[in-house]
């Protein structure tokens, strides 16, 4: 019965008879589409959320959802609780990638792309996951579609235009057409086809890609609309770095800075106090503390471009000494596929490579459920004030909320290194973080290559 009202209801809203608008106050806001399933009622408070990025092609043998879908309970006794997919949409016939092409040449916003399955296997991934208690987000291209996308034939002024009257690429991207944000219509259609995959498989939201290329007051207009739509509870992060992402409405930008100057203490022994100077350019103009920056020491992009945290960070215990300081400093943590076990090979999108999961370190892993199921019950770690004390070769800060304390010393170097402990820290009864036992301080600790100490008061 309920399907039927909502189709009776769509109905009137294709007609006009029923208002969307968020503001009117004789009727709320009405699904264009008939939801799927039961709203998520566990949705993490932005703050609480820790992201596990999955590239589909690669993730299971198979390359499909319901490869993911199998392994929902691995994601989850990881500590996760929001499920990123990469874009699970038909790509476009020009490959200039090579392979498959790229993910990010999308031909329908509505469709589900069959190399991946169904929408009837999206639909079940979103159900397990959220019995699981893990939200579920689409990753969602706004700034082109692939060149046989059916806009192109059918709304050609909903594209971007060179002199000479053609439809232009973005710099660089030639199997795309670029989309023009100042068409009313084409925007409409945009934020419909998101409406469309919240109800029509339940989803909890969106990463969005090249977001600083989109017009923020389309972004604003996007977020608005979809969660007035929807009554509940959606995130979005943004694929960028203006504070212009925040005040449209997303709940996360991306830490593209803090990530280089990561990568840089170890490629070119930079200090770890240019972590600090990194954290606080990306937080320099956000007035709001509450907000939070996603930060990484891989995703799908730098692990084939760049190289794999072994590459990067020096090993498996530099990786994790990576993480720590990542998913620690004033952040939400986002781990793509693999890292959590020290996956040493790059990992392609363009093609059907799957991750060799039998060549997984176990001890690694136990280790990043360990940081995570931490950072999970750490007030101050979620929800802090962040105060640094590095030294060159110590990422060291605390994170303090009220009068919980968190102290996190992490050594970013392969030698064994001395850290003078800064007098307000001394006087402090601090307790291991992990075993809860006691664990004072002395005016000077010995850090191991990369060992991290974790401390709570």
């Amino acid at each position: 019965m309920k399907y039927y009202i909502n189709i009776f209801f769509a109905l009137l809203f294709s007609l006009g008879l029923v208002s969307c608008n968020a503001s009117d106050n004789v009727s709320k806001p009405v699904p264009a589409y008939p939801q799927y399933g039961t709203r998520f009622d566990k949705m993490p408070k932005k703050e609480n959320a820790v992201i596990y990025q999955v590239n589909i092609r690669a993730f299971s043998a198979a390359g499909t959802l319901k490869g993911v879908q199998d392994k929902l309970t691995y994601i989850q006794e990881l500590g996760v609780n929001v499920i990123y997919l990469m874009p699970i949409y038909p790509v476009g016939v020009l490959k200039s990638a090579g392979g498959l092409g790229s993910p990010y040449a999308v031909k329908d916003y509505k469709a589900v792309n069959s190399e991946f399955g169904t929408l009837a296997d999206l639909q079940v991934l979103v159900e397990e996951a959220h019995k699981k208690n893990m939200a579920v987000i689409l990753d969602w291209v706004a700034n082109h579609t692939s060149w046989d996308n059916a806009w192109i034939t059918d709304h050609p002024d909903w594209y971007q235009k060179g002199s000479d009257g053609k439809i232009i690429s973005p710099p660089s991207f030639n199997d795309v057409a670029q989309l023009d944000f100042s068409n009313t219509e084409m925007r409409k259609a945009m934020i419909d086809a998101m409406s469309y995959w919240i109800y029509t498989a339940n989803v909890d939201g969106f990463r969005c890609d090249y977001a600083d290329n989109v017009p923020p007051n389309f972004w604003s207009e996007a977020i608005t609309q979809l969660r007035s739509f929807k009554q509940t509870n959606l995130l979005f992060l943004a694929e960028g770095k203006d504070v212009a992402n925040f005040n449209a409405g997303f709940d996360y930008t991306f830490g593209f800075n803090f990530y280089g100057a990561l990568k840089d203490v170890f490629s070119k022994s930079l200090s770890a106090t240019s972590l600090q100077d990194a954290n606080a350019l990306e937080y320099a103009n956000n007035y709001n503390d509450s907000q939070r920056i996603v930060r990484y020491i891989t995703n799908h992009d730098v692990n084939l471009s760049d190289g794999t945290p072994i590459e990067l960070f020096n090993g498996k215990k530099g990786s994790i000494a990576a993480f720590v300081v990542a998913a620690y400093m004033k952040s939400v943590p986002m781990i793509y596929n693999g890292q959590e076990q020290g996956y040493a090979t790059r990992i392609p999108f363009f093609t059907h490579t799957p991750i060799d999961w039998s060549t997984g370190d176990l001890d690694m892993l136990a280790e990043y459920k360990k940081i995570i199921a931490f950072r999970n019950a750490s007030i101050p770690l979620k929800t802090g004030t962040y105060k640094g004390f590095s030294s060159d070769a110590v990422s060291a800060f605390t994170m303090e909320k009220d009068t919980e304390k968190v102290l996190v010393l992490v050594n970013l170097t392969n030698t064994t290194t001395k850290y003078i402990v800064p007098a307000p820290l001394k006087s402090i009864a601090w307790k291991d973080g992990f075993s809860s036992t006691d664990a004072p301080l002395s005016a000077e600790v010995s850090l191991q290559p990369y060992q991290y100490l974790i401390l709570k008061n």
